[in-house]
């Protein structure tokens, strides 16, 4: 690096910190960011594309976001914490006289991470109600049990990859015809610290009812 580089890197106090994917994702680089000092880089967020970690640009339309975690040196590094399709390509597989099946669920992988995917699928023609509550138990379902059998960063590969999709996809196909199935978001909630402090307080607040409920006998 030039000293004239240098120089540009430190005016002002500040300085230049290289943005790394976690190692699920080959520690890509995302990017950079200023900052005074190394805890300012700390919780920041950065959204990218998968085809731009990937160098393929039929992937662009799914947007990845990932939080800062950690600094060393002049590095950040980074966790996954949401995957979501584009508007414009969701809206681009929505047809005239189909349907759009979709879901929010909830789930908790095998290693205490809580996260939320809303899969979607669009049929070739206008499906009745019973078989949309069909095609939608189905990717409840389906869902439930990829989470139960999977860690977090298992699951994230399982819907980046497509697998989960098309798990969802050729089961619901034998309902009513379909054209296409995605994820059209999957976001972490809370980590196995937060998840196990939520139930933490959900306990207390339990024993102090029972406390009062013995209180008023």
């Amino acid at each position: 690096m030039s000293e004239r580089s240098v120089s540009k890197q430190q005016r002002g106090g500040k300085r230049w910190y290289t943005i790394h994917a976690p190692e699920q994702f080959d520690r890509a680089d995302l990017g950079k960011t200023l900052a005074d000092e190394p805890d300012q880089v700390i919780g920041r967020n950065l959204e990218t594309t998968l085809g731009e970690i990937t160098n393929d640009a039929g992937a662009n339309n799914t947007k990845l976001t990932f939080k800062i975690t950690d600094v060393g040196s002049d590095s950040a590094y980074t966790e996954f914490i949401k995957h979501e399709l584009t508007r414009d390509y969701l809206r681009s597989l929505v047809r005239r006289g189909a349907s759009k099946v979709d879901a929010n669920i909830t789930v908790v992988t095998t290693d205490d991470y809580r996260v939320q995917i809303q899969p979607a699928a669009f049929t070739t023609k206008k499906a009745d109600n019973s078989q949309e509550h069909a095609i939608r138990r189905v990717m409840i379902d389906l869902v439930k049990e990829a989470a139960a059998e999977r860690t977090f960063e298992q699951l994230t590969d399982s819907v980046i990859e497509g697998r989960l999709s098309s798990a969802i996809y050729g089961e619901a196909k034998t309902i009513y015809p379909l054209r296409r199935v995605e994820i059209q978001k999957f976001e972490l909630e809370a980590r196995p610290a937060e998840l196990a402090e939520e139930e933490a307080v959900a306990v207390d607040v339990d024993e102090s009812d029972v406390a009062d409920d013995v209180a008023d006998d």
